[in-house]
């Protein structure tokens, strides 16, 4: 039976368990593709320039042609390949750029020799729509909100590790969000791939058997490192609940030191110079001092009194604050603030 082609709903229904073909070049696929996609490219990038420089200078048929003395010695090969893939599956999802020639080369060859294939109709252009079709629906989000230091990744991820549904935004960026949010973390994705994963996400949370009635996020800036929160997105979080911990300076302070006293100190002392002019000279000259002291407490105070003047306006520089912010005060930071959140999210009757 020949390669069926589908929409992008049924193109994902079916991802979550088969295999997808990514047939698009190798540098197409390294700048963004669908999370867990398989880069199985028809064409290398050289290939793919000489192809389309001879579509456009002579014409389809001829690009046919020289496509085919590409493809034609490489067939054997790519089945040995996609039975690798699929490990024993009979069904493979296949897709290209516009859903067009690459993926209906790929998809007739694994079809002739016993594959189920399905094919993306639009291609990946048709996914790209459909990811950002994801930042403009109305979540139901509740912000974890906390001056640096308060632990709210930690307290995120331990709920996570509960079940509750949770969107971990500086996962998904691979960074901390603040000038020393990149240090000890692997390098950033670009921003395409971000929106990618996040759009995923956002879509298996809405996928589970029962819509989940709040979803779980930190409040971040929109720029976490080189990455941007979608602005359809970043609004829905602007107008969204937040459970702002307030949580003691000194207790701040002490985490802070525990999660980053460790860390390279040349990193440090090169981030803090990325932030000496908004730390003012005098400040930025101290905090580095004291780093090459080892006087992290120190250090880190100076940093932490200037982070939390950050985090206060960008709190405050928000429409109906009133109406959106919760103040939890709290002794303890991170994992140790799930029960005094759940309790406090029951009494305001967030179902």
């Amino acid at each position: 039976m020949p390669a069926q082609r589908i929409d992008i709903n049924q193109f994902l229904s079916l991802a979550a368990s088969h295999p997808v073909l990514d047939v698009r070049s190798p540098g197409e696929y390294g700048h963004a593709h669908m999370p867990g996609a398989h880069s199985f490219p028809l064409f290398s990038d050289e290939e793919r320039k000489i192809v389309g420089t001879t579509y456009k200078q002579n014409s389809r048929e001829e690009a046919i042609k020289v496509g085919l003395d590409f493809f034609g010695p490489t067939m054997k090969q790519r089945i040995i390949d996609a039975e690798k893939i699929t490990a024993g599956q009979k069904v493979v999802l296949v897709h290209c750029w516009r859903g067009g020639m690459r993926s209906g080369a790929i998809a007739w060859l694994l079809d002739l020799y016993g594959f189920k294939v399905y094919t993306l109709a639009g291609g990946y252009k048709a996914y790209r729509n459909w990811v950002l079709e994801q930042f403009k629906k109305d979540y139901p989000f509740i912000l974890i909100g906390g001056y640096t230091g308060s632990g709210k990744t930690e307290l995120l991820q331990a709920m996570q590790k509960m079940g509750d549904p949770v969107i971990d935004l500086e996962q998904l960026a691979s960074h901390k969000g603040s000038a020393f949010g990149n240090i000890g973390q692997p390098a950033q994705p670009g921003q395409e791939q971000f929106e990618n994963n996040l759009a995923i996400a956002l879509h298996q949370l809405n996928e589970r058997p029962n819509n989940p009635s709040v979803v779980w996020l930190e409040d971040e800036s929109q720029r976490i490192g080189h990455i941007n929160i979608p602005n359809d997105l970043w609004h829905t979080m602007r107008s969204s609940t937040i459970y702002f911990l307030d949580i003691p300076f000194e207790k701040r302070l002490k985490h802070i030191v525990e999660g980053y006293g460790g860390l390279d100190k040349t990193a440090l002392i090169e981030a803090v110079g990325r932030i000496t002019k908004k730390l003012g000279h005098l400040q930025a000259g101290l905090a580095i001092q004291f780093l090459q002291e080892d006087n992290f407490l120190a250090a880190f105070e100076i940093l932490l009194r200037y982070y939390d003047k950050l985090y206060s306006k960008s709190l405050q520089n928000r429409e109906a604050l009133n109406k959106l912010l919760v103040t939890i005060p709290a002794q303890n930071t991170g994992a140790e603030n799930v029960e005094l959140v759940k309790t406090i999210k029951n009494k305001n009757h967030v179902s």
